[in-house]
């Protein structure tokens, strides 16, 4: 649950001499039992443990629990402990940011950005991805050119749910250019909110990335956009060396609805990889026809359950889309 309170002056209320103990056990108890209370007035003690609690743990647990307390202290505290001395605490703090859910306050991360550190400035970006701020766009855009994997990868997910078109031409050289295959993933995955194909051919060369993590994003980012021109290059990824790829090209086809696929679609009816399988059948309900009937009957027998079903949902698409093309003439009926 989040709570929102008013503003709090930083001076404690009232004395709670557990905060104080020498045992940082007992002080981290009185953390969680402060904010488990959801009152306002605890949340003094809940920063004061954050910024000066001697123990990492302690501090650790106020980052932890701040997440629900989504108040400008607290999201300034959070920031501040993106600098802390340890590492469990840096990353608990950059987690409970990127749980906020209030725009308004994501504006107190922007300023940030210029001053912070590498890991900061990747937790800052994480926080606002999903908040969809308009204001991100730019600082965003111009972390694609940060020297930190990171923080590219972190950046290219904000103006991908930002839907930001002017990032297109940089996204697309960062999918085809960037050194760090984390980054050029992010990036395949971004450009699935392209417009028009001109992002096609930077696609296209991300299916054959060296990398099988960035061929299966461009499959699936192909299937999203329904690139018809990708067909042939997607009935090619059917054979990759990784059944993950295989299974994102088959679902793409399927998405393609193209019955030129079928005979590659129903050939992977055989392959060892049960996903694939149930994939396959299912993309064969999209672009086959009466001819992959009988493939399909045949998979009605597959060991898995889920293969089966797929089986029976794609031969009930064929056949209701050959009764809508070919309605029984009169004397049929």
């Amino acid at each position: 649950m989040t709570v929102s309170v008013s503003a709090i002056p930083f001076s404690v209320p009232f004395a709670d001499s557990r905060f104080s103990d020498a045992d940082p056990a007992v002080r981290r108890l009185a953390v969680i039992d402060a904010a488990e209370s959801e009152d306002e007035a605890q949340l003094p003690l809940l920063l004061q443990a954050l910024r000066r609690d001697a123990d990492a743990d302690v501090r650790r647990t106020a980052a932890e629990y701040l997440s629900a307390w989504e108040t400008p202290e607290a999201i300034d505290a959070l920031c501040d402990a993106l600098a802390d001395p340890d590492a469990a605490t840096r990353e608990t703090a950059a987690n409970s940011l990127s749980a906020l859910k209030q725009p308004t306050l994501g504006l107190r991360l922007l300023p940030r950005l210029a001053g912070a550190g590498d890991a900061a400035r990747a937790a800052l970006l994480r926080a606002l991805r999903e908040l969809r701020l308009p204001d991100s766009a730019g600082p965003a855009h111009a972390a694609l050119a940060d020297p930190v994997a990171t923080v590219r990868r972190e950046a290219i997910g904000v103006l991908g749910w930002l839907r930001h078109e002017p990032a297109l031409a940089a996204l697309a050289a960062l999918a085809r250019d960037d050194g760090n295959a984390d980054v050029r993933r992010a990036a395949v995955g971004a450009l699935g909110f392209a417009p028009n194909d001109d992002v096609l051919p930077t696609l296209l060369q991300a299916l054959g990335d060296k990398h099988w993590q960035v061929r299966e994003e461009a499959a699936a980012t192909l299937g999203k956009l329904r690139q018809a021109a990708a067909r042939v290059a997607l009935e090619t990824a059917l054979d990759d060396d990784y059944w993950q790829v295989t299974l994102q090209a088959a679902r793409a086809l399927g998405r393609l609805g193209d019955p030129a696929s079928a005979g590659a679609l129903a050939r992977l009816l055989t392959y060892p990889i049960s996903n694939v399988r149930k994939e396959a059948a299912l993309a064969l309900g999209e672009a086959g026809g009466v001819e992959e009937l009988a493939v399909l009957d045949a998979a009605l027998r597959d060991g898995d359950p889920e293969v089966r079903k797929s089986a029976r949902i794609a031969i009930a698409q064929i056949q209701e889309r050959s009764a809508a093309t070919n309605p029984p003439s009169i004397t049929d009926r």
